[in-house]
């Protein structure tokens, strides 16, 4: 029995470790960063949904035969009174072999500031994918996206709907990491999968290299970058670095140290080893195979359309994997780069749209020196 006991508290400790234990480093106290990371004035609200779009199908993929409809398992983040809203909308895309809880932390900052936030397990690039996850769907997500949007609208129009009233089909935003960067980018910018209805677009260590100044030239809309200098699997200096010159207008935010898995809110975890890319890269590569290159381009468009088929595929190649910053104060740098950047576009309140401008772009690389802020504006 006291062994048994032993046991139970060691394992008991252990875990107590593993989810209290290397703690990220805080921000500065009483700065304008360290407010910012508090948590809002809204009491947060959610609620699971099964979206299905029966006016597109799912492609057979492996062993999967696939489907007549689109089903995508989604979560739904939003205040919880209608008042004082309508509020913003942002559709949040995970990355390939991820899923939609990658995003939970900075759905739920957002929810808390005013903002309904919506997030599905893609079809065919979510982790548990039928057949596997597959890259190639990710030309089929930016029709999910819009489908969201107009789930969204049509529950805010509903009477007696948990939404009722809060949607502001004027001020939509899209966000993502990864490949869900990647699926933001086009529904800003392609020229055929493209949203009108949105207003900003924050890409997350999103790939770029495969597109030229042509396919950014599509659409006008604010557009950041937010992107770790030491990425192993989008590597900064040919994806996010060039934005500045391909797209007028846009931000980018770099993390000294960051790494691209580091992004995903369920990489907390991943704190305890050097970098988090081993995981991240040993996901992707086992499951992508050789599309990355002509296959793939040719379905993200022509040459005429901005696409860059010479572009190299340069996924995992950095060894060794330098140290990586902490995971958790990755998280924290993350949360407040993107709710400054959507209350820089979406606020109501003029004065506050200028304080989270002004925030980016003066106060946040004095306060937290892993950052920098760039942007040709």
């Amino acid at each position: 029995m006291k062994k048994i006991l032993l046991l139970v508290l060691v394992l008991a400790a252990a875990g107590a470790v593993l989810v209290y234990g290397k703690q990220a480093q805080p921000f500065p106290i009483e700065s304008e960063s360290a407010s910012r990371l508090q948590p809002g004035p809204q009491a947060v609200h959610q609620y699971d949904e099964t979206f299905i779009d029966s006016s597109r199908p799912t492609q057979a993929n492996g062993d999967y035969p696939g489907d007549s409809v689109r089903r995508m398992e989604g979560t739904v983040w939003h205040p919880a009174s209608n008042a004082p809203g309508p509020y913003p909308l942002i559709v949040y895309s995970h990355g390939y072999t991820s899923f939609k809880e990658g995003g939970a932390y900075l759905a739920q900052q957002l929810a808390s500031l005013g903002y309904v936030v919506v997030a599905v397990n893609y079809p065919l690039t979510n982790i548990n994918a039928p057949g596997g996850p597959t890259v190639e769907d990710v030309v089929n997500q930016p029709g999910d996206v819009s489908f969201l949007i107009d789930s969204l609208l049509a529950q805010s129009n509903t009477a007696g709907h948990m939404l009722e009233g809060m949607v502001d089909d004027t001020r939509i935003g899209v966000m993502g990491i990864s490949l869900g960067g990647l699926t933001t980018e086009l529904v800003a910018y392609h020229p055929t999968m493209r949203d009108p209805r949105i207003a900003a677009a924050l890409s997350i260590a999103g790939p770029t290299s495969f597109f030229t100044r042509t396919f950014f030239s599509h659409n006008t809309v604010p557009f950041m970058m937010l992107s770790g200098d030491i990425d192993a699997l989008v590597p900064h200096a040919s994806n996010a670095a060039p934005v500045l010159d391909k797209i007028p207008g846009s931000q980018l935010v770099t993390i000294a140290n960051a790494s691209h898995t580091g992004f995903s809110g369920s990489a907390a975890a991943l704190r305890w080893i050097d970098n988090p890319d081993a995981l991240g890269c040993w996901m992707v590569m086992r499951n992508i195979g050789d599309v990355i290159g002509g296959p793939l381009y040719e379905l993200l468009g022509s040459e005429e359309q901005g696409v860059d088929y010479n572009a190299v595929n340069e996924l995992c190649l950095t060894d060794p994997l330098p140290v990586a910053m902490n995971v958790l104060r990755q998280h924290m740098i993350s949360s407040v780069v993107v709710s400054a950047f959507f209350q820089s576009q979406f606020s109501v309140n003029a004065a506050e749209r200028d304080s989270a401008r002004l925030y980016l772009s003066r106060s946040m690389e004095k306060e937290l020196a892993e950052v920098n802020y760039l942007s040709l504006q």
